[in-house]
């Protein structure tokens, strides 16, 4: 048995990474071909302050980092359907109070602590057997409700007002999408930390752009960039102690550099 599967954190860590590295980029193809990436971001400064929350009050921070991301997912739906602000405006105003409330939190806190680090930044022996757990199920959640709801959101991702003409439920799609995204980052922030999860989730799909020619391919393609972003990130972790998700992040991006030259290499001239 190699020597980075004869310890139970890594082994755990290793199952919490192959459920983020396939949820993550599902649902980050359909942010990016609707251009909503930076809900990903916003969703996880709240989730920030849920986490200052949960160590603040010593309960369990990933609670806290569901609830805050959740109905803040909730609250920007309603803004965006109300009309009372535009997206991007909705999104600023979540963002920025977020992180706001998360620093408010920190400060009382009497400042940063290792626990917080480890959610800011993601380390891979901080997955316990509960941890473990908690992003499966999630993750099956969110893998569950995609396959039940493609081809509705298949469509309003590539025609959203002919979407609605047919009947479809936009506006519950969209709060649904809303809401699997924060759930998301919460899975995500275990392993790739609060301040990179949004880059785990576009990256990938914008490197699927590139390459494939068909929805179907960019999913697959996005799905196997993240897989082995997660895997190479967290083996570079295990051996040079580094932090999780900057080697996952980075190699995402080593990722996104190759197909951007293979892409325009590609091209028809």
């Amino acid at each position: 048995m190699p020597e980075i599967l004869q310890y139970g954190f890594m082994q755990r860590a290793l199952l919490a990474g192959l459920m983020i590295g396939t949820l993550a980029p599902l649902i980050g193809v359909f942010l990016v071909l609707r251009r909503l990436s930076l809900i990903a971001d916003t969703l996880a400064h709240v989730a920030l302050a849920g986490v200052a929350a949960g160590l603040l009050l010593r309960t369990y921070p990933v609670a806290g980092a569901l609830a805050a991301s959740v109905l803040a997912a909730v609250g920007i739906e309603r803004l965006r359907v109300s009309g009372r602000l535009f997206g991007e405006a909705a999104l600023a105003v979540f963002l920025s109070g977020g992180f706001a409330v998360a620093v408010v939190l920190i400060s009382v806190a009497n400042g940063f602590n290792v626990d917080l680090f480890a959610y800011l930044f993601g380390a891979i022996t901080v997955v316990q057997p509960g941890d473990l757990w908690v992003i499966l199920a999630l993750g099956l959640v969110v893998l569950g409700a995609l396959g039940i709801f493609y081809k509705e959101l298949f469509a309003i991702t590539f025609d959203e007002e002919g979407a609605r003409v047919q009947g479809v439920p936009v506006d519950a799609l969209n709060l649904m999408l809303t809401v699997l995204v924060a759930v998301t980052v919460v899975v995500a922030m275990r392993i790739v930390g609060i301040l990179l999860t949004s880059a785990l989730i576009v990256v990938p799909s914008i490197t699927a752009l590139r390459l494939a020619r068909s929805f179907q391919e960019v999913l697959r393609i996005a799905v196997a960039c993240s897989l082995v972003a997660v895997l190479v990130g967290m083996v570079a972790s295990f051996y040079f102690n580094i932090a999780a998700g900057g080697a996952i992040v980075l190699t995402a991006l080593a990722l996104f550099g190759l197909a951007s030259v293979v892409g325009r290499r590609g091209a028809p001239g």
